[in-house]
């Protein structure tokens, strides 16, 4: 690979690749590269793998049964087969894309009209640039079904808000720092609500439950009805 990758022992049972230690979209599709490639290899690897790789920003958890290789050997096996890959922008091809629609303002976005006045954008704006761009699923966290989504046009950023909800609806699009989301169920949240969604983002009765994975690229539609 062009720029060498960190690979060293996290615990006794899994090695972390680091690849940066920032929120960058090149660097998060070569870790979901890396991941794809890794867990779509034969049997010979997975001896002493026992589950999928993790992806996270810039970094990705791997883990081993810890019986069979020790923390050591397993993290300088990784080393070497991934300074031999030649991955760059493989994983953006390889990525499929989720439409998801979205009812913005009203009751479905309550934080709409204060994301306007603090971006010096009108409502409409703010929904036509948050749909304007495809997303990265950076990876998946905090509640099942979670994906953390970007990067959000410059002009849409803010600080999460000041005092968190202690409920926010499932469902509810939302914007924070220069990353969006959808809640995949009721839960406390800090996010600020521009929309809503009637896609379901987790359901224990489908395969896959989550409607999104990462590696994933998403697009938001205004639903208009």
């Amino acid at each position: 690979m062009a720029d060498r990758v960190r690979v060293e022992p996290y615990g006794d049972a899994a090695v972390l690749v680091t690849l940066g230690d920032t929120i960058d979209l090149d660097v998060n599709r070569r870790v979901h590269a890396i991941a794809q490639y890794l867990d779509a290899m034969d049997e010979g690897l997975k001896d002493f793998t026992w589950g999928s790789s993790v992806p996270a920003y810039a970094s990705l958890l791997i883990p081993f049964d810890r019986w069979e290789v020790s923390a050591h050997e397993a993290a300088q096996y990784f080393q070497e087969l991934i300074d031999e890959l030649d991955i760059g922008r493989e994983a953006e091809a390889l990525s499929r894309t989720v439409e998801i629609a979205v009812r913005y303002g009203g009751e479905d976005g309550s934080d709409l009209l204060d994301v306007s006045e603090r971006t010096g954008l009108t409502p409409s704006q703010v929904s036509e640039a948050h749909a304007s761009v495809d997303y990265a699923c950076f990876f998946l966290g905090f509640a099942p079904g979670f994906g953390y989504l970007g990067v959000l046009p410059a002009e849409l950023e803010l600080p999460r808000r000041g005092e968190p909800r202690t409920r926010v609806p499932a469902g509810s699009v939302a914007i924070a720092g220069r990353q969006t989301a959808v809640y995949p169920s009721a839960t406390p949240g800090g996010w600020h609500l521009i929309g809503r969604t009637e896609a379901v983002l987790w359901d224990v009765q489908r395969e896959p439950p989550a409607l999104l994975a990462p590696g994933d690229r998403v697009r938001f539609v205004a639903d208009r009805r």
